[in-house]
C-alpha cells in the first residue's frame, strides 16, 4: 500500500482478550525482530519504540479499552512491529505459531504469549553456554529496561526483569494454557519437527536443539 491509516478508534469495542492476544502478537513480534539474527540499524530503532509504547500501553487497553491515547499507542506499536519483522525476521515463537495455528484452534496472538517468555529463557541460556560473546545478550539486557522503565544493576538482573515482565502481564491478561486449545504433551514432537522448518525459526538468534524446542513447548502447555 501507498498509505497507511491507524484509527485507534476503531479498537476501542474490541473483545478484551482479542486485545491481550493482538498486543502480545505486536509486542513478540517487536522483541523478536529485536534479537533476531536479521536484525539492522534501522529495524532496532523502531522495535525500541515499538517495545517501549507497548509496555506503557498494552496493559491499560486491557483495563480500560476506551482509553484512546493507549490505543493509539498500540496502533503504531503493531505497525512498526509489522515494519520490523518485514526487515528483520522473527524467531522461534512465530517458529511455533504457524504449525500450532494450523493444528488447533489456538488465536496466534495467544501461541505468542504463551511462548515467549520460555523462548526467551531457551534464547539466553543457549547463547550464555554456547555463545557467551554474542551481542544478543546485551540485546536482551536492553529490553529489560525498556518493558519496566526502571535501571538494573546487571545484565542478568535486565534479562530476568523482561522475563519476569511478558510472563506476570501475559497471566494478568488471562492467557490460557495451550492445553485448553487440545495441545497435548504426545504431539511436542510433531511440532518441534514442523517448527525447525519454518522460515521464522531461521532467524532465531541460536539455533536450538531439539530437546531445548521440546522444552519450551513443554512449559507453555
Amino acid at each position: 500500500p501507498r498509505l497507511a491509516l491507524l484509527d485507534a478508534e476503531l479498537a476501542v469495542d474490541v473483545r478484551r482478550e482479542v486485545t491481550a492476544a493482538s498486543g502480545a502478537d505486536a509486542l513478540c513480534q517487536l522483541i523478536e525482530s529485536y534479537t533476531s539474527a536479521k536484525a539492522n540499524p534501522i529495524s532496532d530503532g523502531l522495535a525500541l519504540e515499538g517495545i517501549m509504547r507497548a509496555a506503557k500501553s498494552l496493559q491499560r487497553v486491557y483495563d480500560e479499552p476506551q482509553d484512546v491515547e493507549a490505543r493509539e499507542n498500540m496502533a503504531i506499536a503493531a505497525l512498526l512491529s509489522g515494519i520490523t519483522l518485514t526487515n528483520a525476521g522473527l524467531g522461534a515463537v512465530h517458529g511455533f505459531a504457524a504449525p500450532m495455528g494450523g493444528r488447533y484452534p489456538v488465536p496466534h496472538g495467544v501461541v505468542c504469549a504463551a511462548l515467549l517468555p520460555h523462548v526467551i529463557r531457551a534464547n539466553v541460556r543457549a547463547l550464555r553456554q554456547r555463545l557467551p560473546n554474542s551481542p544478543v545478550l546485551a540485546r536482551y539486557s536492553i529490553i529489560g529496561p525498556s518493558l519496566t522503565g526502571e535501571g538494573y544493576i546487571s545484565a542478568d538482573a535486565a534479562i530476568d526483569a523482561a522475563v519476569n515482565y511478558i510472563a506476570e502481564l501475559t497471566c494478568y491478561m488471562q492467557i490460557p494454557p495451550l492445553r485448553q486449545y487440545g495441545v497435548k504433551h504426545e504431539d511436542i514432537p510433531q511440532l518441534v519437527a514442523a517448527a525447525r522448518k519454518s522460515s521464522s525459526m531461521r532467524y532465531n538468534p541460536i539455533e536450538l536443539t531439539e530437546d531445548e524446542l521440546a522444552g519450551i513447548l513443554e512449559a507453555a502447555i
